[in-house]
């Protein structure tokens, strides 16, 4: 197939179909632009499909933290724990990491943390509203999160990081005893105290509500396509792309949200962005394999686990080791064994095995803004473990720089060429 995609007038076309990109077309097809989606596979068919179903709006502390390079040894010594690195990655991901090392400073972590508080804020309003418009309501949950301890000492390590959600006025609290037993039934003893944030949202299942916010997208008239993007190029004002097929659509605004493949896209068009990939792994089980009553994070192990309308979802942790190298389902497999630990009740069979790229900035903050010297094309990418949580804010933001309003956020710290 070749030849020119037929269009409409003065359409923007968002490359990417995950979370982002489908609320971005939401946003501006409810606005009255015409928009023409563009992916490989489909509507939330990749990373947007797997991911552990939260909306988590209290998440504002930054993956950078001082002293976090002093960890390096043993991330690279344990290739299951929660954070690790591909050895045969490391020199590659050497420039990333010193960025990261800068993030972890006090006033720039700060600065992210700050930020991230506000984008978050403007997340939750826009999130629920966006699902109430397109009437989804009931794919949400409200039943809060619990984080867990498995002593004083460890809770108290982690305290900094609950004084700084509670200066940015995030409510939870701590509890101990029979009350765990209460908010969950069936814990291991080991645990001794529990972080509760009520106000902690999932839902019912991430692929089916990305489905359903495209549905309404497509309501307002957003179209899709099915296609891989190789080439980008500009002339006289318009983004000219070239498809895998050798199609070729014209865009008269651009809108690159392709998650951890947007850099490459970037490069195109004159903006090095170090964007790289945390990948995450899960374990999808039956819905009857355990009583669980909400999600539960073990922040120590680097993991989650959530109810899903479609089964029991244990998964987490980071692997740093970019789009090429193949899985390590050992991960899989090490967390859902923690779980089994963690959940004496927990049936392990029967499970499916995913992994997934996030694309992730140095500062946990997403590239969202115009790109350099190309004012009708535009990032909204590198949201790290937060694009389900920051779809709708994205969204929202998007279509601002694309009508000519202000942005609901001062997006000085999102700026894609702030490295």
């Amino acid at each position: 197939m070749s030849g020119i995609e037929s269009q409409h007038d003065d359409e923007i076309v968002i490359i990417g179909a995950g979370i982002i990109g489908t609320s971005i077309a939401a946003f501006l097809a409810e606005a009255g632009h015409q928009v023409l989606v563009i992916d490989r596979t489909g509507i939330c068919e990749e990373t947007s499909s797997g991911n552990a179903a939260a909306l988590a709006f209290s998440d504002i502390l930054p993956l950078a933290s001082k002293g976090v390079l002093a960890k390096l040894p043993r991330w690279l010594a344990d290739p299951l724990g929660p954070f690790t690195i591909r050895p045969s990655y490391l020199p590659k991901l050497a420039p990333w990491l010193y960025r990261f090392w800068l993030a972890s400073g006090e006033t720039a972590q700060a600065n992210s943390l700050e930020a991230q508080a506000a984008m978050m804020r403007l997340a939750e309003t826009e999130m629920l509203a966006l699902m109430k418009r397109a009437g989804v309501l009931s794919m949400l949950r409200e039943d809060g999160s619990l984080e867990l301890y498995e002593s004083e000492a460890e809770l108290k390590a982690a305290q900094p990081g609950w004084d700084a959600r509670e200066k940015a006025g995030i409510a939870f609290w701590h509890i101990r005893g029979k009350e765990l037993a209460e908010y969950q039934p069936g814990l291991s003893p080991r645990f001794v105290v529990g972080s509760f944030v009520p106000d902690w949202k999932t839902v019912s299942d991430p692929r089916l509500l990305g489905q359903a916010l495209w549905a309404f997208a497509e309501r307002a008239g957003a179209r899709f396509i099915k296609g891989e993007v190789k080439s980008l190029s500009t002339a006289n004002g318009k983004t000219s792309i070239g498809l895998a097929d050798g199609r070729t659509i014209s865009a008269d605004k651009l809108v690159i949200a392709a998650g951890a493949w947007s850099h490459q896209l970037a490069k195109q068009c004159g903006d090095a962005i170090p964007l790289e990939t945390e990948r995450g792994y899960n374990t999808t089980l039956p819905v009857d394999s355990f009583d669980l009553r909400r999600q539960l994070i073990f922040g120590g192990h680097g993991f989650v686990v959530t109810p899903l309308e479609t089964g029991i979802r244990v998964g987490g942790a980071v692997e740093l080791g970019g789009l090429s190298l193949p899985p390590n389902y050992a991960r899989s497999e090490a967390m859902l064994k923690k779980a089994a630990m963690f959940l004496p009740g927990l049936k392990t069979t029967g499970g499916r095995q995913w992994m997934g790229y996030r694309p992730s900035l140095p500062d946990s903050l997403p590239a969202i803004g115009r790109a350099k010297g190309l004012p009708n094309v535009f990032y909204a990418f590198g949201h790290g473990h937060l694009g389900l949580t920051q779809s709708a804010a994205t969204g929202r933001l998007i279509r601002d720089l694309v009508s000519g309003q202000t942005p609901a956020i001062d997006l000085a710290p999102f700026n894609p060429q702030r490295f």
